[in-house]
């Protein structure tokens, strides 16, 4: 039943929770479901050349875009925002089906990724609305495991339609799956929608869109396209620090700014975001290895690759949900984080012993530790950026997580990238000069390639890959060991049994 302050119970919650999460698996989805169908997209429609956007402009729209949807849907009410964002992202899904050029594909991936930043925030914020903070932590644990089965399900869906049917259903498959989330969400969902008229903030919102895609574009062609010190690189970098800081003063200013300065006054905001940037750099920095550690040391395909994920998946799993029952149960959040980032680091440093020689049971092993510890401590964040905020504010505040935690895994692909490279390069500077050139490209490795060398070469080139992921895990290892000396400073706000009424806006 729906009580008068928004608050879902019983069976009613149910299909609403369902299509929350159909929504954001979706999002996740396509973040990951693309990759094993490049080469064929490649193939048919050419353009290698701008195969990188392909993915990009996806993640630049949607890291992009997360900080205006938590407002929008803060002031014109999440449901009909929810629902703006999915018809988004189904009709970037259906252009990007049907594109003829690598262009058009690139430009509709935008689309679809415009889309899916509403869809990350308003699920969870829309569980807010519905879900007494007592209650929330057993489905905000159930959102966090959305992302660890998108993870493995993408490149396995991905591979499954272009080895069956087509690359193109590798976007048509969200059609039927988002349609059943768009009439639950009309029929069983409804919210109060603030009456009152609003001022968007369009200077704000441009000047951040502006300022963190140059930020993304810095950290994506940085050693890719372009050298780190090039004119490039170091001009977009100006570009994006001094629109921030344009965008910081105008929010100052703003008389509804899209992210609210004064959620930077909040303590546990404040924390809750460094420790989401923190293990966004960790966790998406180093994970993007190990489908290339299993591909290169083990020799498995991309698709059997994502099977040998499952143990990180079900760790995850297993963690986010128990966590999030255990926090309802007790009412008490700051033990997982502190737990959580205490197990991501003796999980990334397990990943740093990896050797070539190591038995694929053990990597297994490894991999289940970081899922566990990221699944101990991802979700959590939100449900305590969420208690601490203001009910009007509740949106932007989960968009501001989400947020900081996508701004820290693009920096952290960079730089492990970078670190990566640079020790693979010098681990081949024994190598004759032809292979050492052909293989100093740190994430542009082809497993074809090492595969054809001859058999000394291979093993060689196999050690000194493996010689150079090592420091990566280690970084990782390093910046998790600082998310778990910041977990101590998180605040522990008891969580309330029941939202209060929906304040007028």
């Amino acid at each position: 039943m729906s009580t008068p302050d928004n608050t879902l119970t019983g069976r009613a919650l149910v299909p609403v929770f369902a299509a929350l999460m159909l929504g954001m698996f979706l999002a996740a989805l396509d973040q990951t479901i693309v990759s094993t169908a490049l080469p064929t997209i490649v193939g048919d429609l050419g353009g290698l050349e701008h195969l990188s956007w392909v993915v990009t402009s996806y993640l630049l729209a949607s890291t992009a875009s997360t900080p205006l949807y938590g407002k929008l849907g803060d002031m014109y009410g999440r449901k009909p925002v929810f629902l703006v964002a999915i018809l988004i992202f189904l009709a970037g899904s259906v252009l990007s089906g049907l594109s003829r050029t690598m262009t058009e594909l690139i430009l509709f991936r935008a689309v679809q990724g415009l889309g899916a930043g509403g869809l990350m925030v308003g699920a969870q914020a829309i569980i807010a609305d519905v879900v007494p903070p007592r209650e929330r932590g057993r489905y905000i644990g159930l959102i966090g495991s959305v992302f660890a089965v998108a993870s493995v399900a993408g490149p396995l869906l991905g591979g499954f339609f272009v080895d069956t049917i087509s690359w193109r259903w590798v976007f048509y498959v969200n059609l039927p799956v988002g349609a059943v989330a768009v009439v639950i969400i009309v029929t069983r969902l409804h919210l109060h929608t603030p009456a009152q008229r609003h001022a968007i903030d369009y200077l704000g919102a441009a000047l951040l869109t502006a300022g963190v895609s140059a930020i993304i574009l810095v950290t994506t062609w940085g050693g890719n396209q372009y050298p780190w010190g090039s004119g490039t690189i170091v001009g977009l970098a100006l570009a994006g620090v001094v629109l921030i800081v344009l965008f910081i003063l105008q929010e100052r200013r703003a008389p509804e700014p899209i992210i609210p300065l004064g959620l930077f006054r909040s303590a546990v905001f404040r924390v809750a975001s460094s420790l989401g940037f923190l293990i966004g750099l960790a966790m998406f920095g180093a994970i993007t290895f190990i489908p290339l550690f299993l591909q290169l040391v083990y020799g498995v395909s991309p698709t059997s690759s994502g099977l040998r994920m499952l143990p990180l998946m079900a760790g995850l799993l297993t963690a986010s949900i128990t966590s999030g029952r255990i926090i309802s149960r007790i009412g008490r959040y700051k033990p997982f984080p502190i737990a959580g980032c205490a197990t991501t680091t003796v999980g990334m440093f397990l990943l740093s012993r990896l050797q070539v020689e190591t038995p694929p049971w053990l990597a297994s092993v490894y991999m289940l530790v970081v899922g566990l510890g990221i699944g101990l401590t991802m979700q959590v964040l939100v449900l305590a950026v969420q208690n601490c905020a203001p009910p009007k504010d509740v949106g932007v505040a989960t968009s501001a997580a989400t947020f900081f935690r996508s701004m820290g895994g693009s920096l952290g692909v960079a730089l492990f990238g970078a670190i990566f490279a640079a020790r693979l390069s010098s681990e081949l500077a024994q190598f004759p000069p032809a292979i050492a050139a052909r293989f100093s490209g740190g994430l542009n490795i082809s497993p074809d390639e090492v595969h054809g060398l001859p058999a000394e070469a291979r093993d060689d080139f196999l050690h000194a890959f493996v010689a150079a992921l090592g420091p990566v895990f280690l970084v990782g290892a390093a910046l998790t060991a600082v998310a778990f000396g910041l977990a101590w400073a998180l605040r522990e706000v008891p969580l309330r049994g029941a939202r209060p009424p929906a304040e007028p806006q």
